[in-house]
């Protein structure tokens, strides 16, 4: 799949001596879902500050569509649209002209079918005549997005897009931004939500720091960077582990019912069926199995707050 964006040893240094982003490398592919997951002050805004044109970069490259953008900014931005986190428009201005001005911004010629037809895409048209002051958040975000797209980009940009909306909404935005795929735009998308990147992206990518420590398909991150934990539901209370099992990862449940042993879901499930043998050996009789796959946000955790995260992730993608 081609690169629709190419980001190239990109970095940003303030005059205060802080360093936004060091040396960032990144291709984002035309069509995908990509999710950009990082704790506040990560650098994820300055990255995409930096492809939009709004922050200029210290030193590396990026390229749009093959473009540079600062060479020839003027069409990169075209090719761009930008849905920020905050809610910033008019409150007196109908939807409906809201969205057409927004079209005009960027020199294209009035398109009445367009609009309505992106207006009805996201549920807006029985709004359009609408102010945008009697709007409710979720609506207004919609606008956002609307606006953002009025020019008819090839790239979206959502800053926290379901940021304060409430949980039906938030599915409703998820099915939006996947109707947009279909349609060929490219969606770039940071979030604090950790299951709207497990559910919607097709790649995700962690930045701390100013670091970007990693970018895998988000099927593959779960593959090589997961866990599973076996849960082994015993016939009767254990208080302690018997000497023959105190060499296994094992945690007892504090109701002592169950036992706990995390294994590495790549290939260390062959250890569970010696885990079994182990307890027979050892009499520790159990009635259930049941096993829990680590989620992206253990593994999201796990990396930002690891002091080697970066070392781990070098290892195992030379192991990959």
């Amino acid at each position: 799949m081609n690169s629709i964006i190419s980001v190239s040893g990109l970095g940003k240094s303030y005059a205060s001596g802080h360093v936004a982003l060091h040396s960032v490398d990144l291709d984002i592919r035309e069509g995908e879902i990509f999710a950009l997951l990082g704790p506040n002050g990560a650098g994820k805004t300055t990255l995409i500050s930096i492809i939009c044109g709004i922050v200029s970069p210290s030193v590396g490259q990026v390229l749009v569509n093959g473009r540079d953008i600062i060479s020839d900014y003027r069409q990169t931005r075209t090719d761009i649209g930008l849905v920020p986190q905050e809610l910033h428009t008019d409150a007196f201005e109908t939807v409906l002209d809201t969205v057409r001005f927004s079209r005009g911004l960027f020199g294209k010629a009035r398109n009445d079918v367009y609009i309505e037809k992106l207006l009805r895409d996201l549920s807006l048209w029985d709004k359009r005549n609408a102010k945008i002051m009697e709007l409710s958040g979720g609506m207004k975000r919609r606008v956002m997005i609307a606006k953002a797209l009025s020019h008819e980009p090839r790239i979206l940009f959502l800053d926290e897009p379901t940021a304060g909306v409430d949980v039906e909404l938030r599915k409703d935005m998820w099915n939006m931004v996947r109707h947009l795929r279909d349609t060929g735009v490219t969606i770039i998308l940071t979030t604090h939500y950790i299951e709207e990147a497990e559910e919607m992206a097709d790649r995700v990518g962690v930045i701390t720091k100013g670091r970007l420590l990693l970018v895998e398909e988000n099927d593959a991150l779960m593959r090589k960077l997961g866990t599973k934990t076996l849960t082994v539901h015993l016939n009767a209370p254990l208080a302690a582990l018997p000497e023959a099992l105190r060499s296994w990862d094992l945690t007892i449940s504090e109701d002592q019912h169950d036992l706990d042993y995390r294994f590495d879901a790549r290939g260390g499930q062959g250890s569970v069926p010696a885990l079994m043998a182990a307890l027979g050996e050892a009499g520790v009789g159990y009635h259930d199995l049941s096993t829990r796959q680590s989620s992206l946000e253990d593994i999201f955790v796990g990396l930002v707050h690891s002091g080697d995260a970066a070392d781990a992730l070098t290892t195992q993608g030379a192991d990959a």
